[in-house]
């Protein structure tokens, strides 16, 4: 008998997209954080659009578009003159755009979310070790009064940082390095006159070598940012890796801090324009490292975000990827509880993270060694991939390969967002995320004919036999088509977006997964790919 479903180990942004996503599915949950409350320090700022697309899906994308700033790009000086501008554009069909928000916001918005599912962080509680068999897992925690828990999971997920309990409760290596630098951080206000929502990247270069450096990331507020520049001499300490030698993150606690005569004296040094700093909100020092584990989990152990994957902060990868960890897992778990896993599900989550974490570490490490410029690619590729847009499962052993080439995203893609949707008693359009949000794995049926519109009912009902209360189905009709039986739900493609975004053909259907990643494409619909899918996936 077990005490919990599963376990989350960790409350950052991490830890808390695990665990709404399970309390959100009816999954009961513990989450546990050793820290009496969160910190307010302003540590992983950036936010992709891939992750506002995934708090699209949770709920929460009204309350981040509230509180987050936009990012709107970057401008770089060398040595005082001022170099090319950049502008974070994306292609018109992305949604949302790069945005900046302080981690303690995104932490505070995440756990009111946890807690409008039921869930709530158990603070001041840690977990000290544990052990797993087939059937469960036993853990120990520390609580606040001093006295241990213990207590059986079905899963337990570590989202514990870079030191985690339970990698190395687990034995998974962590290949990498540190890197010599060491860096502080400042959270500011300064007077210049630089236009707002652009990060500022300041550096001074003699005989082709960066010796000084600064960047600014724009926060919520007025003329806000966080400043990160290497550390003086006099606030330099020694590294301090912990036993596993892992050296990452802040270590303000070991030395003293960066004084607002610090980061002063970087300004006066870098700044495109005279500037005094003000209202310092907090500062720390920190080094970097670069390591990734050699497998996402063993048996019903998991690891997700920073307890998987460190690597340097550029083009704020971190959180976000960790957060597309959580996202993945989640669901996955969810079926397992509720034995609605095929064979292979729960192993799927390795198979199809830890290559994303592998390219992440690399790249943020070339990008830190050599500059975004190193990348080989063009411009609007590497923003679609900072974007975190690009990430794909098109190798994952849940993904049906795609058949004979067609237009569109194939299986594993990203499922992109389109317009001009239309329900029949709606006066205005919808979009496919609005259609997606909060769902499960959705079957769309595409028709251009009304042969295939009629056709939709009974390749619905057999998809939903082949996945009982586990499918949502909705038919999808060019313009002007009769809609199916009326338990069908259907929307018109009213602009055409639908087709020309997925390269559409006639009776054809799309499985859109609960992580908005296509699953299979298949045509025509009522063919037995489709229903022996459903059945390999669901165990059904």
């Amino acid at each position: 008998m077990v005490d919990v479903d599963v376990l989350v180990a960790g409350a950052g942004p991490v830890g808390l997209t695990a665990a709404s996503e399970l309390c959100r599915r009816g999954v009961s949950c513990r989450v546990v954080d050793r820290l009496p409350a969160r910190l307010p320090y302003a540590k992983a700022v950036g936010v992709q659009p891939r992750t506002l697309e995934i708090w699209d899906r949770m709920g929460m994308i009204r309350e981040a578009l509230e509180t987050a700033v936009p990012l709107k790009g970057q401008l770089l000086y060398v040595n005082g003159e001022e170099g090319p501008r950049i502008d974070l554009e994306l292609p018109p069909e992305v949604p949302y755009g790069f945005a900046a928000l302080p981690q303690y916001e995104t932490e505070r918005l995440l756990e009111e979310l946890l807690e409008r599912w039921g869930g709530r962080i158990e603070r001041e509680t840690e977990l000290l070790s544990f052990e797993q068999d087939s059937g469960e897992v036993r853990a120990v925690l520390s609580l606040p009064s001093g006295a241990t828990e213990e207590l059986t999971t079905r899963y337990l997920v570590g989202c514990d940082g870079a030191h985690s309990a339970v990698r190395k409760g687990l034995g998974l290596s962590f290949e990498g390095a540190a890197l010599p630098e060491e860096y502080m951080l400042g959270d500011v206000e300064v007077d210049w006159d630089l236009p707002a929502g652009y990060g500022v990247r300041a550096s001074h270069v003699l005989d082709g070598h960066t010796d000084d450096m600064m960047v600014c990331i724009p926060l919520p507020g007025e003329r806000r940012y966080r400043i990160s520049m290497p550390t003086p001499p006099e606030l330099s300490r020694e590294a301090r890796p912990d036993p596993d030698g892992v050296t990452h993150g802040l270590s303000g606690e070991q030395g003293p801090l960066p004084g607002i005569a610090h980061i002063q004296a970087v300004l006066d040094r870098l700044s495109p324009r005279p500037t005094t700093a003000s209202r310092l909100r907090w500062s720390s020092v920190f080094r970097i490292s670069h390591r990734i584990v050699d497998r996402y989990g063993r048996g019903r152990v998991f690891v997700a975000g920073d307890a998987a994957h460190i690597h340097p902060p550029t083009g704020a990868q971190g959180m976000n990827t960790g957060i597309q960890d959580a996202f993945n897992l989640g669901w996955k778990l969810a079926a397992a509880v509720r034995g609605h896993a095929g064979d292979g599900l729960l192993e799927s989550y390795s198979a199809e993270r830890h290559p994303v974490g592998e390219e992440v570490v690399a790249r943020t490490l070339r990008h830190a060694r050599s500059g975004i410029g190193s990348d080989p690619d063009d411009f609007e590729t590497i923003m679609l991939r900072e974007a975190q847009l690009l990430v794909g499962y098109r190798g994952s052993p849940l993904v049906v390969p795609a058949g004979p080439a067609r237009e569109g995203p194939a299986p594993g893609d990203r499922a992109p967002d389109c317009g001009g949707l239309r329900y029949p008693l709606a006066a205005f359009p919808v979009r496919l995320f609005s259609l997606l949000r909060g769902r499960e794995h959705t079957l769309l049926l595409y028709a251009d004919d009304e042969e295939q519109s009629a056709s939709s009912d009974a390749v619905a009902a057999a998809a939903l036999k082949a996945a009982p209360g586990l499918l949502n189905v909705c038919a999808v009709l060019a313009p002007g088509l009769k809609a199916p039986a009326p338990r069908l739900p259907a929307v018109h493609d009213g602009l055409g977006e639908f087709r020309r975004m997925y390269g559409a053909r006639g009776g054809e259907a799309v499985l859109v997964r609960p992580d908005g990643y296509i699953g299979l494409r298949t045509a025509p619909a009522d063919g037995p790919e489709l229903p022996d899918h459903l059945a390999r996936l669901f165990g059904t």
